[in-house]
């Protein structure tokens, strides 16, 4: 893991990198959006409404997924003190909480014509609203952190991660825990299932790597964009103290 400590090492990786994840992460994302609204069937129950569910889940996926990056950052700062982890969860969070809101916004939409409410207090969308709310803390903390200077180890943050961490499975087990108004799993990878036809479930991979590796590439670039800021300030500094 130290071998990417040094910022020089890991941005000869992160550069083609974030071309790897971009280029196919688009293609993938766009196949899977026209392959879920124009050539699957409509479900025998929802109709149409039912195709949200290619940019909602994958979304939903990405919003947890993204905080458990903050959890392994976290674990990285405080017990390795690895130089970059503290970068890296300023550089996922954002994108983390981007993800979410789309989830929340697209259940909203997909709940009104099927669920009759726009909005219902129910375990599954209140713990991902909390998962929102999570993500704009540890951004409000991580940016007080950093305004310390170059040197913030960003530790609050980190804990901070750590703790939001428990609210994962309180999302994943909410609708077994509770009477809820949200489905049930569709799709289990443990035991090999999916109550949805193979005709509309295709596209739904697709969205779902797709989505995935744009999510990887906008992190890359946030990180190598934050490299570049801290550099430049340093640089400045220096400059400033030689003309002393």
């Amino acid at each position: 893991m130290h071998r990417f400590a040094n910022p020089a090492r890991f941005l000869r990786i992160a550069r083609p990198a974030t071309g790897w994840t971009l280029w196919p992460g688009l293609v993938l994302s766009l196949a899977g959006f026209i392959g879920g609204l124009f050539f699957v069937p409509a479900d025998y129950l929802q109709g149409d409404s039912f195709r949200i569910l290619y940019l909602h889940a994958p979304a939903a996926w990405l919003g947890m997924a993204g905080w458990s990056g903050l959890a392994i950052a976290g674990i990285a700062t405080l017990v390795w003190r690895h130089p970059l982890a503290a970068l890296a969860g300023r550089a996922v969070a954002p994108v983390g909480a981007l993800f979410a809101a789309i989830c929340l916004a697209s259940g909203s939409i997909w709940g009104r014509p099927t669920w009759g409410t726009w909005w219902e207090w129910d375990g599954r969308l209140t713990s991902m609203l909390v998962l929102f709310f999570l993500y704009l803390a540890y951004i409000a903390l991580a940016d007080a952190e950093r305004a310390r200077g170059p040197d913030s180890e960003g530790r609050i943050a980190a804990i901070f991660g750590l703790v939001g961490a428990v609210n994962l499975p309180i999302i994943h087990y909410s609708v077994i825990w509770w009477n809820t108004l949200h489905q049930g799993r569709s799709i289990s990878i443990v035991e090999g299932r999916s109550s949805i036809d193979p005709s509309m479930l295709w596209p739904l991979g697709l969205t779902f790597v797709g989505l995935t590796l744009l999510f990887v590439a906008i992190t890359l670039m946030r990180m190598r964009a934050d490299i570049a800021r801290i550099k430049l300030a340093m640089r400045l500094q220096r400059r400033a103290e030689a003309a002393r």
